[in-house]
C-alpha cells in the first residue's frame, strides 16, 4: 500500500520557517519517500505505508518537541499502480 501525506506546523512565521517547521521538513526529506514537496503554506510526500506511517510519527514528535503549537495532517491512500515496491 501507498499513502500520500499532506502537512502543516503552526504558528506560521512569514518572515523565516520556524523551527517546528524545519524539524518537519528535516524529517520528510530524509525519510527515503518519493515526490517529497516542501512549501510555504503546506508540505506533501508519497510512499510507502510503513516509511509514510514511521515519518508522520516523527514527525509529529520533533515538531512539537520543537515549538509546533498545531499541526494539520492528512494521510490519503493512493491507488495501486501495480509497480514493484507498492507494499
Amino acid at each position: 500500500m501507498r499513502l500520500k501525506v499532506e502537512f502543516t506546523t503552526e504558528p506560521f512565521d512569514l518572515e523565516e520557517a520556524p523551527a517546528h517547521a524545519l524539524a518537519a521538513r528535516e524529517v520528510i526529506e530524509t525519510a527515503g519517500l518519493d515526490a517529497v514537496d516542501v512549501g510555504p503554506f503546506g508540505n506533501t510526500a508519497e510512499g510507502a505505508a510503513e516509511r509514510v506511517l514511521a515519518s508522520v510519527d516523527a514527525l509529529l514528535r520533533k515538531s512539537l518537541k520543537a515549538g509546533a503549537t498545531r499541526i494539520s495532517l492528512q494521510v490519503n491512500v493512493l491507488p495501486d499502480d501495480g509497480g514493484e515496491g507498492a507494499g
